[in-house]
């Protein structure tokens, strides 16, 4: 067996995170507006819940505690869809996954950001989104049945 990575393979020392592309049954995505602090990566951006993985988690763990510890949410039919880098902030390899919620995103107890909202995908273009969140999120819509 050969041993060597593939150039496309991500090596177990790259930073890795996830995402959560959270949609309701109106088919509006949860963003969450970053804080406007030096230091993190896209401050005062809307962007997925989610964050990076720590050492020896995987990213399918890694949602399920980010989406708790920044939210409070809890989001039972996560499903993995792809991964990409970010190569313009954190650096990391993020796994996006995709899960649906109705509840009031005004009445979760947000620990870290300014604000929760849901925006219908047609409102998506005006708002300030990470280069590589905003591809996700397209990739996601154009992949959905009647997209």
């Amino acid at each position: 067996m050969d041993s060597r990575t593939l150039p496309d393979e991500p090596s177990a020392a790259e930073p890795r995170g996830a995402v959560a592309i959270i949609t309701n049954r109106r088919g509006e995505l949860l963003l969450h507006l970053r804080d406007d602090l030096a230091g993190i990566a896209w401050p005062d951006h809307w962007s997925l819940l989610g964050g990076g993985c720590d050492p020896g988690e995987t990213p399918a763990v890694a949602i399920v505690r980010e989406l708790d510890e920044e939210a409070g949410l809890t989001v039972g039919d996560l499903a993995e869809l792809f991964e990409t880098k970010d190569t313009d902030g954190s650096g990391q390899i993020i796994t996006f996954f995709a899960g649906t919620w109705d509840g009031n995103e005004q009445a979760l107890p947000l620990a870290e950001g300014v604000e929760l909202q849901f925006f219908a995908p047609e409102h998506l273009p005006v708002l300030t989104i990470p280069p590589f969140i905003r591809h996700g999120i397209h990739r996601y819509l154009a992949a959905r049945p009647g997209a």
